[in-house]
């Protein structure tokens, strides 16, 4: 593709497109890669949950993490424990309370 030849109308829609179409490729080509791993695990009498052992499981994608802590006073704010504290576990915790008062 001759990019020169391009207006800078279709350069800026072709740009919007790009990244919408790397990520369903990307996907697609996750799940041919793990449909051609099944294949040959089966192929050696094996599923692939077996290869990577009982604490490693082969996710769906877009699981959600199960919500550990959650706000008494407010239900909507929720933390997973993992990654960065939020600002709402932060501010309980400058109060002097304990995070096991946030678990759910």
């Amino acid at each position: 593709m001759d990019l020169s030849k391009l207006s800078l109308v279709q350069l800026q829609e072709l740009q919007q497109r790009i990244p919408s179409e790397i990520k369903r490729r990307e996907a697609e080509e996750k799940a041919n890669v793990l449909n051609e791993l099944r294949a040959f695990a089966k192929s050696r009498g094996f599923a692939i949950e077996d290869l990577l052992g009982k604490e490693t499981k082969v996710k769906a994608a877009g699981s959600k993490v199960k919500v550990k802590y959650r706000h008494p006073d407010n239900a909507e704010l929720e933390w997973t424990g993992r990654g960065r504290k939020p600002k709402w576990v932060e501010t309980w915790l400058a109060e002097g309370k304990a995070l096991e008062g946030l678990l759910v």
